[in-house]
């Protein structure tokens, strides 16, 4: 069991021993569901190609293309 602190914007760090045994690596999705007052964490798949991935992550990927292109020029 391990303790960790969460963060003013909410955020929890989770313990490097987990994320190695469940296979968690940056970049990865996670499901997070509350049921009865626990939380659990999921590691999902990656997304097939095209599969709806979230406005905010499409938002971020649609920066990343824009920072890509401004190096091209």
């Amino acid at each position: 069991m391990s303790m960790v602190k969460v963060t003013r914007k909410g955020q929890i760090t989770i313990p490097q021993e987990l994320r190695t045994k469940i296979g968690i690596e940056e970049g990865d999705f996670v499901q997070v569901t509350e049921e009865g007052g626990v939380i659990s964490v999921k590691l999902l798949p990656p997304p097939t190609p095209g599969e709806v991935v979230g406005q905010e992550e499409y938002q971020k990927m649609l920066g990343e293309l824009e920072e890509t292109r401004r190096r091209w020029r």
